[in-house]
């Protein structure tokens, strides 16, 4: 059963991949957006990192932290994902045990869905993150939770596809009404 809105957020602890102890208690106070990837190489999560980086200053000026979940080593995310500097924690969930708590699910459907959009297509093959590397990857269906400073979830996105994400828009317009 997926996780609702008004539910706790789950809490977990790990180290992110550049060694930084991540616990989402501790952040009681902030509000916070935890999504979940698939792979660290996956082009579809790379773009929406960058779409994340690009965004992070409207969401540092309202206090949003951002936790990003890939399932994938913490070497290979400093060799994909983490090329592009991101100013937020990226965890490494190979096990997949916090994807577990917050009912992530994989389907390779996903994979189908996204290739039937063609817009969509095109524009990851243009991003400069087209690559073969994750075609093996679990095929692991994007999630987003936007988490208040309570701990209460406010959105749980499940996406349909594997570029499926909450809007930037909702974020920001999230942060801003709290």
């Amino acid at each position: 059963m997926r996780l609702q809105i008004g539910d706790k957020a789950p809490n977990f602890s790990l180290k992110s991949y550049d060694g930084t102890e991540i616990e989402l208690s501790r952040l009681e106070g902030s509000k916070v957006m935890v999504s979940f990837f698939r792979g660290a190489a996956c082009p579809f999560c790379n773009m929406r990192v960058r779409e994340l980086i690009s965004s992070y200053k409207e969401f540092q000026k309202n206090n949003l932290k951002a936790i990003c979940f890939f399932n994938a080593t913490k070497e290979e995310i400093a060799l994909n994902a983490g090329n592009q500097n991101p100013p937020f924690n990226f965890v490494p969930d190979l096990n997949g045990s916090v994807y577990q708590l917050y009912r992530v699910e994989s389907s390779q459907k996903g994979m189908f869905r996204v290739m039937a959009k063609p817009l969509k297509m095109m524009k990851m093959m243009m991003s400069g993150f087209f690559n073969t590397k994750s075609l093996n990857d679990e095929p692991i269906i994007p999630a987003d939770f936007l988490i208040d400073e309570q701990g209460l979830i406010c959105e749980a996105y499940y996406g349909k596809h594997f570029g499926d994400h909450i809007s930037k828009d909702k974020i920001i317009k999230w942060i801003k009404s709290n």
